[in-house]
């Protein structure tokens, strides 16, 4: 069965895609830079910084206004708020991995906060194929964005554990959500992304209904003693076992607001 989180947001970008391709028939993304690993450092060792309060977190989440496409939620449905007690995993080592996929923040912050982001399906131009027009209204992407802030160099573990996470779970888990099984056959770290004091990027491959197997991309950039954490889907490639690029745009946007 497809994982909870990555149903509803499929859902939540099909139900986009759908409308705008009723109307279509009557900016461009960066690609994130290359880099060598999971986690990239861009600062030496400083003392930890203070935990950012929740009212401050709300300050620095990402805004619409912050963003050029698509379309930012600054209060996630409660479906999609989900607690550190209900996902859990089969091995212990790999929880890290399955709450960033959850949304859900690492360790035990101070502050929390959450913001949601669905892309805009391209309308297709007149006389395209129909088949064709299905698979573009169809290619939208969903993140969810969690930023969450620690006290004594917490954050620095948190994203110690992520990547540590990444290589021991390489072979893959599984994982529970809010009571729904999930089965991840790979985990594979990609391109850092640049930003922030360090960042890593990581793709986890979800075994989804009929076997069929779909990317589900996560981006973690840390900036002094505050995480955000992205959880990215895309309808397409859930629906065609295809990968996507991660909407670097938004990325960059939220990242700029940490300072």
């Amino acid at each position: 069965m497809k994982p909870t989180s990555v149903r509803r947001t499929a859902l939540a970008a099909s139900a986009a895609a759908l409308a705008l391709l009723v109307t279509a028939c009557g900016g461009d993304g960066d690609k994130a830079d290359e880099g060598k690993g999971a986690s990239e450092s861009t600062a030496a060792a400083a003392p930890a910084a203070k935990a950012l309060t929740a009212a401050e977190l709300e300050k620095v989440a990402l805004a619409q206004s912050d963003v050029k496409e698509g379309k930012v939620a600054a209060k996630v449905p409660a479906r999609d708020d989900i607690a550190a007690d209900q996902v859990k995993t089969d091995d212990e080592a790999c929880l890290p991995l399955a709450r960033a996929q959850a949304g859900v923040a690492q360790g035990e912050p101070a502050a929390t906060t959450k913001r949601s982001w669905t892309g805009e399906p391209k309308k297709p131009s007149a006389g395209t194929d129909p088949e064709e027009a299905v698979k573009a209204a169809f290619d939208v992407s969903k993140m969810l964005i969690t930023l969450a802030s620690y006290e004594d160099g917490g954050a620095e573990k948190a994203m110690k554990d992520l990547s540590t996470a990444a290589e021991k779970c390489a072979a893959g888990f599984k994982a529970t959500t809010t009571g729904e099984k999930m089965e991840i056959a790979e985990v594979a770290a990609t391109a850092a992304p640049k930003g922030g004091d360090e960042g890593a990027a990581i793709t986890l491959t979800l075994v989804a209904d009929e076997g069929l197997k779909a990317p589900n991309k996560l981006v973690a950039v840390r900036k002094g003693s505050t995480l955000v954490t992205f959880s990215v889907v895309n309808l397409a490639a859930m629906a065609e076992g295809k990968d996507f690029e991660v909407p670097a745009d938004v990325v960059n946007a939220q990242v700029a607001k940490l300072g």
